[in-house]
């Protein structure tokens, strides 16, 4: 199978990416705005922002913030949220190469996309453009894999029709990687309980969320949607099935 650019990885998701992927918890923004001693006049940049997931927990707050994102369908969805909030800007630009101006800003934030990025350039970047003993924070959702029939029937689903799931799963970041990343300074952690109450429409968007399922007239499209159905259908409470997540922060401050 020939690599998929990482940054084209999800073209045409980005409405199931948009609608379906997990939040944030708001209260990350507390953590960090009190940790990183934001102000009202702090710079955030939110790199690999995607559709904004991440972005809007902060918009939300009166904080200004850039979203650094390479891929154009994603960036033209995140654009969107400038109707509701004038103080944000999008830019193309890349972890590697954002376009920010030398120590421009406050706090860097990435969310569920380190594992994308060539870290080495990636410290260098985040180094040149934060202000000296500025702060990044690094966050993932992770999906609980686990425990009951639901979460592991729709982790079986990804097994068995993921067209490279399992070289994506394991090219996420360890806490070994991560703390690395920050090094020498120390790395925090904080986590918090996240989740998603889903209809069936919505379990569907969000497996089609993930860039390595099968999409509409693609091979083993229908036999997947099958199986997702099957899940829902064995697994739903009132016409919900509740996703849960820990919401994993690390963060710390980035010196050359």
């Amino acid at each position: 199978m020939t690599a998929i650019d990482p940054t084209q990885r999800f073209s045409g998701r980005v409405e199931s990416y948009r609608l379906h992927r997990p939040g944030y918890p708001e209260a990350i923004v507390d953590l960090l705005a009190g940790e990183c001693g934001l102000s009202s006049s702090s710079a955030i940049a939110d790199v690999a922002a995607g559709t904004g997931l991440l972005t809007e927990i902060f918009l939300a707050r009166g904080f200004n913030v850039v979203a650094v994102e390479p891929n154009q369908q994603m960036r033209e969805a995140c654009a969107t949220l400038t109707s509701q909030y004038a103080h944000l800007r999008c830019v193309k630009g890349t972890a590697e190469a954002t376009g920010l101006s030398d120590h421009s800003i406050d706090l860097v934030t990435v969310g569920q996309a380190m594992h994308w990025f060539d870290l080495e350039r990636t410290r260098s970047e985040l180094i040149r453009v934060l202000h000296p003993g500025g702060w990044c924070a690094i966050l993932y959702n992770n999906r609980r894999m686990t425990g009951d029939p639901f979460h592991e029937g729709y982790e079986q689903i990804l097994v068995d029709f993921g067209n490279d799931y399992d070289t994506v799963k394991h090219s996420h970041m360890t806490e070994d990687r991560l703390a690395a990343f920050f090094a020498p300074n120390a790395m925090l952690t904080a986590v918090f309980e996240n989740s998603q109450e889903l209809t069936l429409d919505a379990l569907m968007g969000r497996v089609l969320s993930s860039s390595y399922m099968p999409q509409p007239g693609q091979p083993r499209y229908e036999e997947m949607s099958r199986t997702v159905v099957a899940l829902f259908t064995q697994n739903e409470v009132n016409g919900f099935v509740r996703m849960e997540y820990d919401c994993v922060v690390c963060y710390g401050q980035l010196n050359g």
